[in-house]
Formats: C-alpha cells, structure tokens, sequence
C-alpha cells in the first residue's frame, strides 16, 4: 500500500509539499510524462497542486461542462472512506480550463453526476510545455463524508492523457498506483493509497 505524506503548512504553500511524481502509465509499456503532485495542509483546508506536462493538449470543445471534461486532458482525485469501495467514494475530475465532473459513486463504476463536491475551489493555468491544476477542499467536508479519519485518508492521484492521432483522440491513463486491473479502471479498490497526514 502506498503511502503519500501531506506536510503541514499554516500559510498553505504548496511548493512545501512533497514532490509526488511516482506516476505510471498502468496499461503500456513506456514511461509517462511528467506529472507532478504536491499536497498541503492546515486547521481548516486541504490543498493540492498538480504540475502536469503535455505537448499535445485536448480540451473538447463540446458546450455540456461535464462532458466537455471527460473529453479533455485532466487530472482526477478521488477519496474514500472504505478500501473496498463497500460505501460511497467521491471523485474531482478537473481540466485546465476550470471544468470540473465530480461526483458520488458506489463500487462498481454507478456514478451520481449530480453530486457536486461540497466546498471545491480550484484553479487551472496553462503553462509552457502543459498545464497547472491548484486548488482546495475543507477539512470538514472531507471529515463529514467519511474520507479523513484521525490522521489518514484513502485517496487515489490520477491523470487523463489525451492526444491527437490519425483517426482521432487517443485516451491513455495515468496513476499513482497500478490499480490492478487488466483494462483500463481507477474505479476500483487496488487504485487507492494512503495519505498521511503529518502533525507540525
């Protein structure tokens, strides 16, 4: 089981929190470009921030929000309050254009899309050579459904990295963890870690 530290911060500075970029394509065989993840923490908020490169950027351009995300590069967490998924699980799936599908869902893959993630705030930025994903979620909401409990929370880190081929779209999948699973699948139990909450 991974295990991935969020450092203290009172100000919230996120270049204080480790440098996560231990990420993998799960389901081919070459190296994954970069992603960076950082994550911080104080009294009242959990702050994450994702540094991803990509040469070839998607965003579909469809006017739905939430369909528009799914067609688009994006970086994706999800928490849980159970490691097999046995209750609700919650997932941020986020675009650099500040398009965010997020949701409730119960194992396996039954998604509410009409559940919004309580108290999300976040940013997107497009950089030289891919983009930056910055934002927010209230300790308290993340207490409230079950996904921190004492010092420890059930998380997975993903990203969607989309490109343009001859005949289309290319859709691969970028983890953390390798969840396990012989298809493409973060919706599972072997996809999630543990991020510990370090005391100051």
């Amino acid at each position: 089981m991974k295990t991935y530290r969020v450092r203290h911060s009172a100000s919230l500075d996120p270049f204080a929190g480790e440098r996560l970029e231990d990420f993998q394509f799960p389901w081919l065989d070459r190296p994954a470009p970069l992603t960076i993840f950082r994550a911080v923490w104080n009294e009242d908020f959990f702050k994450f921030r994702f540094e991803v490169e990509d040469d070839d950027l998607v965003l579909d351009p469809q006017e739905d929000p939430g369909e528009a995300v799914l067609g688009s590069d994006r970086v994706e967490l999800f928490f849980a309050s159970t490691r097999d998924l046995s209750k609700p699980y919650y997932g941020a799936e986020m675009d650099p254009r500040g398009g965010v599908y997020d949701y409730e869902a119960i194992y396996h893959r039954k998604f509410d899309p009409t559940w919004s993630f309580p108290g999300l705030k976040f940013a997107g930025e497009f950089v030289e050579g891919g983009y930056e994903v910055e934002g927010t979620i209230p300790l308290a909401v993340l207490r409230e459904l079950g996904c921190l409990s004492g010092d420890e929370m059930i998380a997975g880190v993903y990203r969607a990295e989309f490109s343009h081929g001859p005949d289309g779209v290319v859709q691969d999948w970028i983890s953390w963890i390798h969840p396990g699973t012989e298809k493409p699948d973060f919706h599972v139990p072997g996809s999630f870690g543990t991020f510990l909450f370090e005391r100051p």
